[in-house]
């Protein structure tokens, strides 16, 4: 996709409100004990962010993993941000694909509180990336 210089910033700027929105519904979401709903919420917060970074970056793709992939090799692996954002955003993955598709899923209020926390950190990481590089 090719983008202006002002599209791609306004694209960018959409996707980090888009993960801030989403961040709200999966606090009201796990406020109403909607637990996978909450889960799911959780993990799109975090992609919509990884979607905002790869757009300043000029990464493209349609896969999860891939942009997963993406973001461990280029600030992960590289030290641009701390190893735990890699693991966050693959423990999110897993949470999200387990309350989406297995069967008799149980998620519980105390495993999803730190994720909530870790949700917010995350979002404010990637901003930080945005704005200050």
């Amino acid at each position: 996709m090719t983008l202006s210089k002002g599209d791609k910033t306004d694209l960018i700027e959409y996707r980090l409100n888009q993960a801030r929105e989403t961040a709200d519904t999966a606090t009201e979401l796990f406020r109403l004990q909607k637990y996978p709903a909450s889960v799911n919420r959780i993990y799109y917060a975090v992609f919509y962010c990884l979607l905002a970074l790869a757009l300043k970056y000029e990464f493209e793709t349609s896969k999860h993993l891939q942009l997963i992939g993406w973001f461990n090799k280029n600030f992960v692996a590289t030290k641009k941000v701390d190893s735990k954002y890699g693991t966050i955003v693959r423990k999110f993955y897993d949470y999200r694909k387990s309350a989406d598709y297995d069967a008799f899923v149980v998620i519980e209020k105390g495993n999803i509180e730190p994720l909530l926390s870790h949700m917010n950190d995350f979002i404010e990481m990637i901003n930080r990336l945005l704005h200050n590089e």
